[in-house]
């Protein structure tokens, strides 16, 4: 008797971001490429470089960045440097979670991360010099020192918050004890994820001010109430993600934090609850746009599609 056909395996469709969110993508990676092949350091520590910085990524704070520039009345080319700073300290701080003394893993957006691919000691050398680079590019491509002072302050603040989410994250803290679980799960969230892309949205309106006299100057305060939202929202479903969703679909290990014992909002609320926060951000960050007209109209597809991602 012949063995029964195979059923074929079902593939479920991926949630894509608007194609005019991600259009500004190819010109990002083209400027961040231009500026590192630039530079004059060492051939190995390049290659790790533009292996964590230009690999597989969604690319979101750089958009925002961009989107948040155009949104707040300018060429949004001029947020290039500000989005290429932002994004090199969120590859930075990746290659550094991942390393084995932190969260001690070896999948990053579907491929091996850094320390794996070229070794420990470049992983650590690597990230070492995407922080520093950062502020490099700030220093050398903002269009005026004023500007550059700006932005050079607001990704200071950012970085270090983001290292004290991952503090909270992983070591703990005294600052901890008095709070709920949910209280510490919101601030670890927004100073981890939600510090970096408050800072590129800020950025991208700081660098619209200093090229267009006329910019929106109400857009800095509605782009940051816009941020907080869209920061909170973008890693409680990344917490639905690690439990829903399967390492293929998600480029990452999945389950991994409830594994470590780790609060995610699914293990303190449950995904029912999280799903409804997911919503209720969502609406926040859609808020916070009411007034920027159809100049806002990419980063209200982007606030949508954050809500619903599934990778």
């Amino acid at each position: 008797m012949s063995p029964p056909p195979e059923k074929p395996v079902r593939v479920e469709p991926r949630a894509e971001p608007p194609a005019d969110v991600i259009a500004p993508t190819p010109r990002i990676d083209q400027w961040m490429d231009a500026y590192v092949s630039g530079l004059p350091i060492g051939g190995g520590l390049i290659a790790a470089v533009r292996y964590a910085l230009l690999g597989p990524g969604k690319r979101m704070r750089p958009l925002l960045a961009w989107h948040c520039c155009a949104a707040a009345g300018a060429d949004p080319e001029a947020s290039l440097p500000a989005a290429t700073a932002v994004e090199m300290v969120h590859a930075f701080s990746l290659v550094h979670d991942d390393l084995p003394a932190m969260d001690d893993d070896d999948l990053r957006r579907g491929r091996p991360t850094l320390h794996v691919h070229a070794g420990e000691a470049m992983a650590i050398l690597a990230g070492d010099a995407l922080l520093g680079l950062a502020f490099q590019v700030i220093a050398e491509r903002s269009r005026s020192a004023a500007l550059a002072t700006d932005l050079t302050r607001e990704l200071a603040r950012a970085n270090n918050a983001m290292i004290a989410g991952q503090v909270f994250d992983t070591l703990g803290s005294p600052d901890l004890r008095p709070l709920s679980d949910l209280e510490r799960l919101e601030l670890i969230h927004r100073h981890k994820t939600g510090a970096l892309i408050r800072a590129a949205c800020r950025m991208g309106v700081m660098a619209a001010l200093d090229l267009n006299p006329g910019a929106r100057w109400d857009a800095l305060d509605q782009l940051t109430e816009y941020a907080e939202a869209v920061g909170l929202m973008f890693q409680v479903v990344d917490d639905i993600l690690d439990v829903t969703q399967s390492e293929e679909r998600i480029g990452k290990r999945a389950n991994k934090d409830a594994a470590a014992g780790k609060l995610t909002y699914p293990t303190v609320v449950g995904l029912d609850r999280s799903r409804s926060l997911v919503e209720h951000l969502r609406e926040r960050g859609m808020a916070a746009l009411a007034s920027l007209g159809p100049a806002a109209e990419p980063l209200r597809r982007l606030c949508s599609y954050l809500a619903v991602r599934d990778h």
